[in-house]
């Protein structure tokens, strides 16, 4: 089928580590036809939604992650959404207007009939840090809010903790007070925008030196390793973008337990893909606008996700 692919440019992939990557080398391995866009492309023409998009195909061998040149791209052309036998959401956050419009603009051309992964309206409606306060027996203590009142009280209360803004990605913006609540007034001021803004607090989990856990959900079902994102140096950010070091295991018995609870719900609403985050025992996220981590965990395990994915793909459009 042919399989189009919104997405960063692809000059810009890091193959070696890219998910999309993996998903794409997949899908070409069946014979899938591949094809790609960005967000600007899209419009709605009144006639429906359509994209200037350009087949291309993945060039030398798909095993080798270094290439510089790894794909061959052929002219630009306009083509109906719903003339692809799928569309792959895969543009990274930041999760702007421009974003949801994207959302607005997919949810018009699957009216249509275009079969678009993960839902557009799953993925606007789920905001990837508040989504865990529907599954609370999972999740730490937790705070949101924009009264700087309240996000003293919460550290007060617990002494030490995680403030994060709603819409950051990669640990961007993510701070740790201690005890003494030093820089307190000032990380709440600027995380809020002077109360403008809302934050999410968290107590601080120690189990974060193990690793901040990437769980992936494909179709409703656990990938049986997590990426456990392990801070490095001084830093209390896991994330691989902040210098984490990405270690696969398996799944614990909590781990499971987290997804098969999670796992069947969120598939019921359109989201095929999901990532959640994890730090010890407790849920943090749960990731629905680009879930990464393939790479890592198929170079470590052998555990193909890419191949579960695609498998889920195919299945899920028939």
């Amino acid at each position: 089928m042919d399989i189009l692919f919104i997405a960063d440019p692809l000059s810009r992939f890091k193959i070696y580590k890219d998910s999309t990557y993996a998903m794409m080398a997949e899908a070409a391995k069946r014979g899938h036809t591949l094809y790609a866009c960005e967000p600007q492309h899209l419009a709605w023409t009144g006639n429906g939604v359509e994209a200037n998009v350009y087949r291309f195909e993945i060039v030398g061998d798909q095993t080798d992650g270094h290439r510089d040149v790894w794909y061959e791209a052929q002219p630009v052309e306009p083509r109906a959404l719903p003339s692809f036998g799928a569309v792959l959401m895969r543009k990274d956050p930041p999760f702007d207007m421009e974003y949801v419009t994207s959302t607005w603009l997919l949810e018009l051309a699957e009216r249509a009939g275009a079969r678009i992964f993960n839902k557009p309206q799953a993925i606007r409606d789920h905001s990837e840090k508040m989504a865990i306060g529907e599954f609370p027996q999972f999740v730490a203590p937790t705070l949101v809010t924009r009264d700087p009142a309240r996000l003293r009280a919460f550290h007060a209360e617990h002494g030490d903790v995680i403030l994060k803004p709603l819409d950051g990605m990669g640990g961007m913006g993510v701070f740790r007070v201690k005890a003494d609540g030093m820089n307190l007034g000032s990380i709440v001021e600027m995380l809020s925008h002077d109360g403008a803004r809302s934050v999410m607090a968290q107590k601080f989990i120690p189990e974060i030196k193990s690793g901040d856990k990437r769980i992936l959900l494909i179709g409703g079902e656990p990938v049986p390793y997590s990426l456990a994102r392990i801070p490095q140096g001084n830093e209390v950010r896991g994330n691989l973008a902040a210098g984490g070091l990405g270690v696969a295991q398996p799944l614990t018995a909590r781990d499971r337990d987290i997804a098969e609870a999670l796992g069947p719900v969120l598939k019921s609403r359109g989201l095929l893909l999901v990532g959640l985050d994890a730090i010890g025992d407790w849920l943090t996220e749960v990731n629905v606008t680009s879930p990464t981590c393939f790479r890592e965990i198929m170079d470590q395990t052998g555990f193909d996700v890419a191949a579960m994915f695609i498998d889920a793909l195919e299945k899920a459009v028939g």
